[in-house]
């Protein structure tokens, strides 16, 4: 009887074992799909499943919902005030990018989704987005809304503690694009030229 209990317990972790190994490699494969369609500036087969409804409060204390991207194409960004590289640095390229785009730009909304709710409040992401273009709308909420965007948008946000007992956050740093349909079209990285960026962005504005 052991010995069968035993056979089964190995039977199962082979079993796991092979389903983690395909996960990885549809993910693998999904993901270099994702990734050819970003260069090529076009949309990928189930690439609407990416996002979804959401209300958070913009640094304004205002109530912004999904419902107000629908009809107008959209950047995302996640990340957070305190981020000491990564997001000044995108949020600085996305001011000269819309300044690039000129009129076409209004076309254009801009979103940077903290993952560090606890810190960033609407007061303190008004202030920090000051130093920005003011179209760049900043958005906050609790704990769980922030967890639900970040889950529906597929990013990945973690909370790490640091020597000195505060703590910062790894996050997802890509910048997602979305045509007036909600589907995601391209990704902005932060290895990209800035020429390769611009015409992305020119690009979604132009398809709309």
């Amino acid at each position: 009887m052991a010995a069968k209990v035993s056979l089964l317990a190995r039977i199962r972790l082979v079993l796991w074992g092979l389903v983690a190994v395909a996960a990885v490699v549809v993910g693998a494969l999904f993901l270099g799909q994702m990734q050819e369609a970003a260069r090529q500036g076009a949309s990928l087969p189930g690439a609407a499943r990416f996002g979804g409804d959401f209300e958070l409060v913009d640094q304004n204390s205002k109530t912004f919902s999904s419902d107000s991207l629908k009809g107008r194409p959209y950047a995302v960004f996640f990340g957070f005030t305190h981020c000491p590289d990564i997001c000044p640095t995108t949020l600085f390229e996305m001011t000269r990018h819309l300044e690039a785009l000129g009129p076409k730009a209004d076309r254009l909304q801009v979103l940077f989704i903290t993952v560090d709710p606890a810190r960033d409040t609407p007061e303190q992401l008004q202030q920090y987005l000051s130093a920005f273009d003011p179209r760049i709308v900043g958005l906050s909420g609790s704990e769980a809304q922030i967890a639900d965007v970040a889950k529906k948008y597929r990013i990945v946000a973690e909370k790490v503690v640091t020597s000195d007992g505060s703590y910062t956050m790894n996050h997802t740093a890509t910048v997602f694009l979305f045509d007036g349909k909600g589907a995601l079209t391209s990704t902005l990285s932060w290895e990209e030229d800035e020429k390769t960026r611009q015409a992305k962005l020119q690009r979604l504005v132009d398809r709309g």
